[in-house]
This record gives C-alpha cells, structure tokens and sequence, in this order.
C-alpha cells in the first residue's frame, strides 16, 4: 500500500536542555527515512536510525548528556524528546489511521509490536517466551558483544517512556528469542513499521478525528 501523506508535512522542532542533557534536532513524519542521530550512546544510534528508516520519518538529533555518570538520562530525554515531537506534529490527530501493528524477524529473534495513538498512555512491556514455566528478566539479558553497553531494560526504558510522551498503548512481545541486539533490533524496526501505519492519513477521514468521542 503506498504511504498516503498529508498535503503539509507533519513536522516539530526537537528542544530540550536540562543540567543532565542537551538536546536539539528535528522530526518530520512525512520523511523519506533519513536518520541523522548523535546521541552519544552507539546503539542507540542505531537503532534510531533504523527505526527512521524503516518508519520513513525524518529524524534529526545531536545530544550532548552526561554520559560520564551513566547512560540513563541520555536515554530517556532523548525518549521524552522524540515522543513529544510526534505528539506536537500529530497535532489533533485528525486524518490517522491510529492503529498499527507489525511483527518483524531478525535473524534468530522476532518481535510484534502494536500500538493504538489514543492519547492515553499504556504499556505492556517487552514480554519473551516463557523459558522453564518462568518470564526471563529483563536484567538478565545484556549484549555479549565487545563496547556495547546497552540493556534489554534500557530499551524498555526508552519505549516505554516514548509512549508515555506519544499518549498511546504500546504492546512489546518479541516471540522468538536471540542475543539482546538482535532483539531490540526487530523491536524497535517493528515500532518504526507500526507507528509509520498508525500515523498514515486514511484518505476516507478525510480530516476527521479518528475516534467515536469527537476527540482524543
């Protein structure tokens, strides 16, 4: 299905200075994928800039955190950030499909995403395949490989405080399971392949609120 945009591209300033961070940059949702992402942590660079690409949004950030003491408060203002661009270049959500779902396969691992723009936070975690009648923890399981300090609860953090900023349900499930990069791989492009979904203008709204209430 070819992406339907709006006639004005959906777009906001990215804008944030704290004592921990320094953030500036630029969303756009009717992009062409581009990601040009500097937060200092690599991995998340990464997956920011697959989840541009692979969502078509346009993604500007430069990041100056205090990296010095830890990752965590680069990881969540740069959530907080991303999550409030969307919510102010959504604007009143007129048009949206507002529903989304994917599920994407990387390599070993597989994961499925869905989410509802509803402008009422929920959060249903990462969630694995039981292993011996028990849930893993998401403190156990930590990349093995050389200089890659990001967690699995890391990336939870960052979800679920960017839909926390969005104002939408969001439902993590990774199906199969692999090494943690493998998985918040797939996590993070099925959320790119979702949110791209539920943000698409359904041409048969026309410029409706797509909710039975009037508004979201």
């Amino acid at each position: 299905m070819a992406k339907k945009k709006s006639s004005k591209k959906r777009k906001a300033k990215i804008h944030r200075k704290t004592t921990e961070t320094k953030i500036a940059g630029e969303l756009i949702i009717d992009g062409k994928g581009k990601g040009d992402v500097k937060t200092g942590i690599g991995f998340l660079d990464h997956m920011l800039t697959l989840f541009a690409f692979h969502g078509l949004f346009d993604l500007k950030l430069k990041v100056k955190g205090d990296l010095e003491v830890d990752m965590h408060h680069t990881n969540e203002d740069v959530a907080i950030c991303i999550g409030q661009a969307f919510k102010k270049a959504l604007g009143a959500c007129r048009g949206i499909r507002r529903f989304g779902s994917s599920e994407v396969p990387m390599d070993q691992a597989r994961a499925r995403v869905a989410i509802d723009i509803s402008n009422r936070f929920a959060y249903e975690g990462i969630k694995f395949p039981m292993m011996g009648g028990m849930q893993p923890k998401l403190s156990e399981i930590r990349s093995n490989k050389p200089g890659e300090n990001y967690s699995m609860v890391d990336g939870n953090d960052f979800l679920e405080t960017l839909a926390k900023n969005i104002g939408m349900n969001l439902h993590v499930d990774v199906i199969s399971r692999s090494d943690m990069h493998h998985m918040l791989e797939a996590v993070f492009k099925a959320l790119a392949i979702a949110l791209d979904r539920a943000t698409e203008i359904d041409p048969r709204r026309q410029k409706a609120v797509p909710s039975t209430k009037g508004i979201l």
